[in-house]
C-alpha cells in the first residue's frame, strides 16, 4: 500500500495515535545506522511533513541530539518510538512501520539499511 490513503499508527499502549499518508509502500521500510537509530532498531517509512496528523499525542516525548535538527518522538507511557523528523531532509518524517495498523514488519525482511553514520560525524553525535 502506498500513499493513496491515510493509515493509523499507534504506540503499544494506544495513548499516542497518528494518521499518516505514506509516501512509499510499507514494504519499503528500512533501518538507519546512525548512533541513535541503530540502538532503536525500528524500521521506518517516509511520510511528507504535511501528510501526518497527530490524533492523540499528549504522551509523546521529544528526544534530540547533535545538531537538534532531527526530532525523535516516543510515547512516555509505553516507550514506543512512533516517528521522527529526518536530519537528511527535515521536510520528511520517518514513521515506525511496526506501529501501522495491519502491517507486519517481517514482510519487509531483510530490511535494507541507510547510511546515517556519516550524518553522525557531521553533527558531532556520539558513536
Amino acid at each position: 500500500m502506498n500513499g493513496s490513503e491515510p493509515r493509523r499508527l499507534t504506540c503499544h499502549c494506544g495513548r499516542a495515535e497518528l494518521r499518516v499518508t505514506l509516501a512509499e509502500p510499507a514494504s519499503a521500510a528500512r533501518r538507519c545506522d546512525c548512533s541513535f537509530c541503530r540502538r532503536r532498531q525500528a524500521g521506518n517509512v517516509d511520510v511528507r511533513d504535511g501528510d501526518m496528523e497527530v490524533v492523540r499525542g499528549e504522551t509523546l516525548t521529544l528526544y534530540q541530539f547533535g545538531t537538534h535538527t532531527a526530532e525523535h518522538y516516543f510515547c512516555s507511557v509505553c516507550g514506543c518510538y512512533t516517528h521522527h523528523r529526518r536530519l537528511s531532509d527535515p521536510s520528511v518524517m520517518g514513521v515506525n512501520v511496526a506501529g501501522l495498523d495491519g502491517v507486519n514488519p517481517r514482510a519487509s525482511e531483510p530490511m535494507p539499511w541507510v547510511d546515517g553514520a556519516d550524518a553522525d560525524e557531521l553533527s558531532g553525535a556520539a558513536r
